[in-house]
């Protein structure tokens, strides 16, 4: 018996990249899937290489931005299969620009598919999981914690994700729905802007390109393995948390807690300043 056996499962951002490299994982472990892109070709495409490897997928086309698709995907999960057992939010977009550059169109598109599309669909998907239970997973990124350079809308959009599964897990526990959160390490179209940044970087000091295996990159092939086990029974004890993954390192974040704790009566600019002297030291900033 495989893994995930007669588990039901959506997909978004299915059409290429991680989200189609999680959604071949998945139906390889036995899932029955509704892939979801906005690409029909691309749909059709992967579709057909699920069933002609002789898993089980179908495709709703359209943006999750649309409340109307992202509920299209649930009840076609439901309708389909009987039920709904978990969802793989990875639909998301970028429109990098610099803060002072970025376009209000810009910022409000990022946000419509990558933090109001993952509300839609987990609210959907979480109304028809409140009998039965299931997890809401969602895909995140370094932007969200330690930042990018023209991505204030991305970075928004995906630490405004963590914010909501902190929320759901608060409300959702009681109905035996869960919700972790995954940010992957792994070559796509999404991250090529880092790759071509460390070549230049590279041929500017007269040394090889990197691989991006070198920059600590893996392929959604390498990573899809961490999404299977997570929508598995094997990981039913975790909830609320978020993994790292680029298919040889793995990584569990703790959630955010106090470094410095000081007490006293009566606070002057002088104390403050003397309590938290070397606390920039206390913070680990990460690079790609």
């Amino acid at each position: 018996m495989s893994d995930l056996d007669g588990r039901r499962i959506v997909v978004t951002g299915a059409s290429r990249g991680l989200g189609r490299g999680f959604a071949e994982a998945l139906a390889a472990a036995g899932a029955m899937l509704v892939i979801n892109g906005t690409n029909e070709d691309l749909m059709t495409e992967v579709t057909g290489a699920i069933t002609g490897a002789g898993g089980t997928a179908i495709a709703v086309t359209g943006s999750v931005a649309d409340d109307q698709v992202a509920e299209e995907l649930v009840r076609t999960c439901v309708d389909t299969y009987g039920g709904i057992d978990a969802v793989v939010n990875n639909a998301g977009i970028v429109r990098d620009r610099t803060l002072m550059n970025m376009t209000p169109e810009e910022f409000d598109d990022v946000v419509a598919v990558n933090l109001r599309g993952t509300w839609s669909v987990s609210r959907h998907a979480a109304r028809a999981m409140k009998e039965t239970g299931g997890l809401l997973l969602q895909i995140v990124s370094n932007s969200a914690f330690v930042g990018s350079v023209g991505q204030t809308n991305y970075a928004a959009s995906k630490a405004g994700v963590m914010g909501m599964l902190y929320a759901w897990d608060v409300e959702l526990q009681r109905f035996g729905i869960r919700t972790n959160a995954l940010w992957p390490i792994a070559q796509t179209d999404m991250t090529q802007v880092v790759f071509t940044n460390a070549a230049k970087r590279a041929d500017a000091d007269g040394r090889p390109a990197p691989s991006p295996a070198e920059l600590g990159f893996g392929t959604p092939e390498t990573v899809a393995p961490i999404v299977v086990y997570l929508c598995s029974d094997r990981a039913a004890h975790l909830r609320s948390q978020l993994l790292t993954f680029n298919g040889s390192k793995l990584g569990l974040w703790s959630h955010p807690h106090e470094q410095i704790v000081a007490r006293r009566e009566g606070w002057t600019v002088d104390d403050l300043a003397a309590a938290l002297d070397g606390a920039a030291q206390l913070v680990h900033v990460v690079e790609y």
